[in-house]
């Protein structure tokens, strides 16, 4: 399969495929189980079969979905709707640098990790969520303040995901070094770092682009509900 193709539907390739175990549904739509990101994806992005994901889904339960922009079909509700760019790298290997209170995170970590992503709301976050990859943090006097991780893959590609930091750490680069420890650690791999930024998102972007990632594509990005 062509890598633009992969990149075009990552989601879903990564729900049907290395993240299988990870996610629930049938053939054509799926979405990672309950306790992971609440994200679903389907094969047809042009007219997903949310009448068979129901089953798999609670009344009332919000879920994003990218990449599509059809009609909702009934039984569901769209929550809210933006855009967002998804970006892939473009950079050299980065540098071996320790950051200061760096440390990999585990299933220890995982309710300090879930309340600082419900502090700053970098994405679509569950308690499992670091579980999909490898994620690092920075700790002050034994609390997260920082983290970066990895979430979907398909193909070569690897995305950076949970990327943030609590508001009395930020402007320190903490974050910036914890993704390009990973960065180094996916290319060391062979694989090529992707993410997701919001378009309105502007001083994130920024960043992202000056560190060495490019924009591939704007997608749309939606949160929807079963009714």
């Amino acid at each position: 399969m062509a890598m633009n193709e992969l990149l075009d539907n990552i989601t879903w390739h990564t729900l049907s495929g290395p993240h299988a175990d990870f996610s629930i549904g049938t053939a054509t739509i799926r979405r990672y189980a309950p306790g992971f990101s609440p994200i679903l994806a389907s094969a047809d992005t042009e007219a997903p079969d949310l009448a068979a994901l129901a089953p798999f889904c609670q009344s009332g339960e919000h879920l994003y979905c990218a990449d599509w922009s059809g009609v909702v079909s009934a039984g569901w509700q769209l929550e809210a709707e933006s855009r967002m760019f998804r970006m892939v790298w473009a950079g050299e290997l980065p540098e071996d640098a320790h950051a200061a209170g760096m440390a990999p995170l585990t299933a220890e970590h995982g309710e300090q990790a879930l309340a600082l992503a419900k502090l700053t709301q970098p994405g679509p976050f569950g308690p499992r969520t670091i579980e999909l990859g490898d994620y690092l943090g920075c700790f002050a006097d034994g609390r997260l303040v920082a983290m970066a991780g990895e979430r979907m893959q398909a193909g070569r590609y690897r995305e950076i995901s949970g990327v943030c930091t609590h508001p009395d750490y930020q402007a320190r680069g903490m974050a910036r070094r914890l993704m390009l420890a990973l960065i180094r650690r996916q290319m060391q791999r062979g694989e090529t770092p992707f993410l997701h930024v919001m378009c309105d998102n502007t001083t994130a972007h920024g960043l992202y682009q000056r560190m060495g990632f490019e924009d591939y594509s704007e997608v749309p990005v939606r949160v929807i509900s079963r009714l």
